[in-house]
C-alpha cells in the first residue's frame, strides 16, 4: 500500500525481547539474558530502519520452456531476490498478538514478472515466541497462476557475546552435515554434493569458527546439506552456536535441505546501532533455504512450487545458557525483573 511506512514491533514475553521490522520482515533486535542474568542484544543492526533499505547463476533459469531474467544485483549473478527484493519491500501486519506467546504474522503479495520471476505470489511470514527462550518462525508461499522458484532464507547476523562485542570468531559452532554445495570463483554452487570430513569446512564435531577460517579464503559462504541432524516435531537439528564468554547458547532447527553459513566476510566498517562499528566476522548467518541455483541443478532438490501448493520454512531457535544448572536460575531470575515490561 502506498501509505505504508517502515515501523518495528515488538515482541516480549519477560524473558527474551525481539524488535522485528515490517521492512523486509527483518529482526532488528534479539535480547536474550547471558551468564550474568542481564539481557544482551545478540543481533546485529541499525538506530533506524533506513540502512536495510540467493544466488542465482547469471541472473538467468528456465522454467517450462521459459527463460527468465533477474537483475544482476551481484554480477554476474542475482542475489537475494533482486534489486527490490522482499527484504527491501514494506509488508502488511496482518496479526499482531500479545500474551505468553507473543507474536506477528506480516503478509506481502507478489505480482507476477516482480524483479524478474514468473507468478503472483502471496508470502507470510510470522515470528512467535513459543517459550520463554524459544523463538520460532514461518514463512509460508502460495503461487496463484504460475509456477515459479521459491526459496526464502532469514538473514539475521548473530553475535552471542553481544552485537558490539567484536568479532565472532572464538564461537563455537556445530553443524549436522556431512556435505557442502562447494561453489566456483563467483561462489555459486558448482552442482557437486561433496563429503567435508576431515577438511576446513567439517562442523560436525563443535569447533571454533576461526580454527580453520583462514583455509576457505575470505571465510565460509557455503551451502550445507542438512543430512545427520535429530528430528524433532518435524523440524531437524541444524546447528547450534556457543558463546563461551557469556555462555549463550543458540540451537536452530529447520525443515529446509539446506543452510547457508555465512561469516560477515564483506562487513567492513559498518555504523550499527548505539555507536558500534561492525567490522570482518562480526557476525555470523545461519540461513536455512533451499540450495542456491538448485532452478539451473537438476540433481539439487527443487525449488519450483506449483499453483496452489503451500511452500512452508520453519525454523525454531532455541536459546539457552552452556550450565544448564545455572541456567534455569537465571532465565527465572530475569523473567521476573521484566514481566512489567509492555508489549507495543
Amino acid at each position: 500500500m502506498a501509505d505504508q511506512k517502515a515501523e518495528i514491533f515488538e515482541l516480549n514475553n519477560g524473558t527474551m525481547k525481539v524488535l522485528i521490522s515490517n521492512l523486509g520482515c527483518t529482526i532488528t533486535s534479539l535480547s536474550v539474558p547471558g551468564k550474568d542474568g542481564k539481557l544482551g542484544d545478540v543481533v546485529l543492526g541499525f538506530d533506524s530502519v533506513e540502512p536495510y533499505l540467493n544466488r542465482i547463476k547469471e541472473g538467468k533459469f528456465t522454467l517450462n520452456g521459459t527463460q527468465y531474467s533477474l537483475p544482476i544485483n551481484k554480477p554476474p549473478n542475482s542475489l537475494h531476490g533482486g534489486n527490490k527484493g522482499y527484504d527491501k519491500q514494506i509488508w502488511q501486519v496482518a496479526e499482531h498478538k500479545t500474551g505468553d506467546k507473543p507474536s506477528i504474522t506480516f503478509k506481502y503479495h507478489s505480482h507476477d514478472g516482480e524483479e524478474g520471476y514468473p507468478g503472483s505470489v502471496f508470502v507470510t511470514a510470522t515470528y512467535t515466541l513459543t517459550s520463554s527462550t524459544t523463538m520460532r518462525l514461518d514463512m509460508e508461499a502460495v503461487p496463484e497462476n504460475k509456477p515459479t522458484p521459491i526459496s526464502l532464507a532469514q538473514h539475521t547476523y548473530w553475535n552471542l557475546a553481544g552485537h558490539n562485542s567484536g568479532d565472532v570468531l572464538d564461537h563455537r559452532v556445530q553443524i549436522w552435515a556431512n556435505h557442502i554445495t562447494p561453489v566456483d570463483e563467483n561462489t555459486v554452487p558448482t552442482g557437486e554434493i561433496k563429503p567435508i570430513k576431515g577438511t576446513p569446512f567439517d562442523f560436525t564435531a563443535e569447533r571454533r569458527v576461526g580454527e580453520a577460517i583462514h583455509e576457505v579464503g575470505l571465510g565460509y559462504d557455503h551451502n550445507y546439506v542438512l543430512d545427520c541432524g535429530e528430528e524433532k516435531e518435524g523440524l531437524k537439528h541444524a546447528a547450534k552456536v556457543r558463546d563461551p564468554s557469556s555462555s549463550r547458547v543458540l540451537n536452530l532447527w529447520t525443515n529446509t535441505p539446506g543452510m547457508q553459513f555465512y561469516t560477515g566476510n564483506y562487513v567492513n566498517g559498518v555504523q550499527g546501532k548505539g555507536g558500534a562499528v561492525y567490522n570482518k566476522h562480526a557476525g555470523l548467518c545461519l540461513e536455512t533455504q533451499g540450495f542456491p541455483n538448485a532452478i539451473n541443478t537438476p540433481n539439487f532438490p527443487s525449488v519450483v512450487v506449483q499453483p496452489g501448493e503451500k511452500y512452508r520454512n520453519t525454523m525454531l531457535f532455541e536459546f539457552q545458557l552452556s550450565s544448564l544448572s545455572r541456567c534455569s536460575t537465571l532465565w527465572q531470575k530475569q523473567k521476573s525483573s521484566l514481566v512489567l515490561q509492555m508489549v507495543c
